[in-house]
């Protein structure tokens, strides 16, 4: 694979919460789960600390694992990372440091991947088509107050509160059978992440983003999936972030697009095969 990547936190005053990582036979691609400021997590390191361990255990196990699954892969590595924390930590929090996971790996003649939460996969066809993956454990149960989210003003007093609602209702049934999965402190959620192989003989790229970077098309409806991996393709990760920034920027209060942050943390990758 030859790969291109990129990323930019939300505000150059923060750390970003996403994670990238390539080897010329794998990629990884994390995505730290955010939560308000106010809210404990029973962690003394942080989510954007969870996520550089835990990509770089993953990405270590994709490349010397073969013979694990890709789902084994992260399981394998959500205990490792879980091992770093030691006993400063409660791993039992609900708000423990989490993250949504894609990773794909050179295996054999195919290439072998995994998807978990709403970052996502697009695979490229020879054939110029694409397959998008991804967005895969939604909460149906709190859409309704996700929606009141984004009907108030950013930076208001009422969404804060809100946005405390929904924080508390998503990490009440996480990880439980009840809701969302999502990598955190125990290896349990990684067999309902979506998995799969494709030939390599009928791929001709493979991209991965984080919702930061998704907006591009799936918040601002800049282009169609196609259109996003030509971009990548003829100019790279950067310049899909840059335009994402600009449509951003267009929209700081969050109206002609309704969301939860006026700016996220953006990471994209591409990697011609």
């Amino acid at each position: 694979m030859q790969v291109q990547l990129a990323g930019e936190p939300q505000r150059p005053d923060r750390t970003s919460e996403d994670f990238l990582a390539a080897s010329p036979e794998a990629l990884v691609l994390l995505d730290g789960s955010s939560s308000p400021d106010s809210m404990e997590t029973g962690c003394s390191h942080g989510t954007a600390w969870y996520v550089r361990r835990l990509g770089a255990h993953l990405l270590a196990r994709l490349t010397d694992r073969s013979d694990r699954s890709i789902a084994e892969c992260l399981a394998d590595a959500i205990v490792e990372t879980a091992a770093l924390h030691g006993g400063r930590c409660d791993l039992g929090h609900p708000n423990t440091p989490a993250a949504m996971v894609v990773a794909a790996r050179l295996h054999g003649s195919s290439l072998e991947y995994l998807v978990l939460g709403d970052s996502m996969l697009v695979l490229q066809f020879k054939d110029d088509s694409v397959r998008p993956i991804g967005d895969n454990q939604r909460f149906p149960g709190g859409e309704e107050l996700r929606r009141q989210v984004w009907a108030t003003v950013p930076g208001s007093v009422e969404r804060a509160a809100l946005h405390m609602r929904y924080a508390l209702a998503v990490r009440a049934v996480r990880n439980t059978g009840h809701g969302p999965w999502i990598a955190a402190a125990v290896p349990k959620a990684a067999p309902h992440a979506e998995t799969g192989f494709v030939r390599l003989d009928d791929l001709h790229a493979v991209a991965a983003l984080t919702d930061g970077a998704a907006r591009w098309t799936e918040r601002f409806g800049l282009g169609s999936w196609s259109d996003a991996l030509r971009l990548l393709g003829e100019s790279g990760p950067a310049a899909l972030i840059g335009e994402v920034r600009t449509a951003e920027r267009t929209d700081p209060g969050c109206e002609r697009w309704p969301r939860g942050k006026a700016h996220d943390d953006a990471a994209a990758l591409y990697a011609r095969i």
